[in-house]
């Protein structure tokens, strides 16, 4: 009988998403009432070895008797009756916890902000590339984001960096907070309630490196990322030395950043520095 010849590839493949089958109950809900929408996200999820169910309305999810069997939902924000906002405030009352991640075409901060302080693993703008949903669907399966739910503190005084950098953050599933100086994050009292910080080095006032020296001196050991337009080697290797997490020219693709926060959170438990 005819086998087809195994790659390295494919071997790597099913023992990731074998991983996610023995973990899971592996069935990936879409709520959408774009049937193109719903057509073309349930070949992504399939293609990348999950199941998926699609439903036109929450109302025709709620009523499908799926809603125990399913172990993500990607959920349109807009829709006729229940919207996605909806649904979550719904599914929240009921006492059940399905990682939520909302896509839409209409990227509202009000809309973010609600989903992700409700507990949304992701929100995502529509159009979104294929390996963005992988990694997102992945972090909810596997119990990610429910335990970086802290806030990623953001200061910068370079307003269009925050913003873009606020919404980087959030298509992740973290929670961000943005300051204008290090004076205002030093006083806004999310101190406390910061899992990471990304800083600016040159800022009008305290600038980043002295922030971090600041901290330091408090006994403070919140994981720092600087970012910076003028990466220059001394300030580099100041930052390095005194515990930086990592020190990221601007711009830096969404892939990087992603990869220090998560090396960030885990710095405690033997993660590494990036240069």
């Amino acid at each position: 009988m005819y086998q087809r010849p195994i790659d390295s590839f494919s071997v790597l493949e099913y023992l990731l998403s074998s991983w996610e089958f023995r973990v899971t109950k592996n069935l990936i809900s879409v709520v959408d009432d774009d049937e193109s929408v719903r057509r073309t996200t349930t070949l992504l999820i399939e293609s990348f070895g999950f199941r998926a169910a699609t439903f036109e309305s929450a109302e025709s999810f709620l009523a499908s008797g799926h809603l125990h069997d399913t172990s993500c939902l990607i959920v349109d924000v807009q829709m006729p009756g229940m919207n996605g906002l909806q649904l979550q405030s719904h599914l929240a009352a009921a006492g059940c916890g399905i990682p939520i991640i909302f896509i839409t075409a209409y990227d509202h901060k009000d809309s973010r902000q609600r989903a992700m302080q409700a507990g949304a693993a992701a929100f995502l703008g529509k159009p979104f590339n294929d390996e963005q949903l992988l990694q997102t669907i992945r972090s909810a399966l596997r119990g990610e984001f429910g335990v970086t739910k802290n806030v990623i503190s953001v200061v910068d005084d370079d307003e269009s960096v925050r913003r873009t950098t606020t919404l980087l953050i959030e298509s992740f599933g973290f929670r961000a907070a943005t300051f204008e100086s290090a004076e205002s994050f030093l006083r806004s009292g999310q101190l406390h309630d910061t899992s990471c910080l990304i800083v600016d080095v040159q800022m009008p006032g305290m600038n980043g490196l002295q922030l971090q020296s600041h901290l330091a001196a408090a006994g403070c050991g919140i994981p720092i990322i600087f970012i910076t337009a003028y990466d220059d080697r001394e300030s580099r290797q100041r930052a390095m030395q005194a515990g930086a997490v990592a020190f990221l020219g601007k711009p830096f693709s969404d892939e990087h950043l992603l990869q220090t926060i998560r090396s960030a959170l885990v710095q405690d438990k033997g993660g590494t520095k990036t240069t």
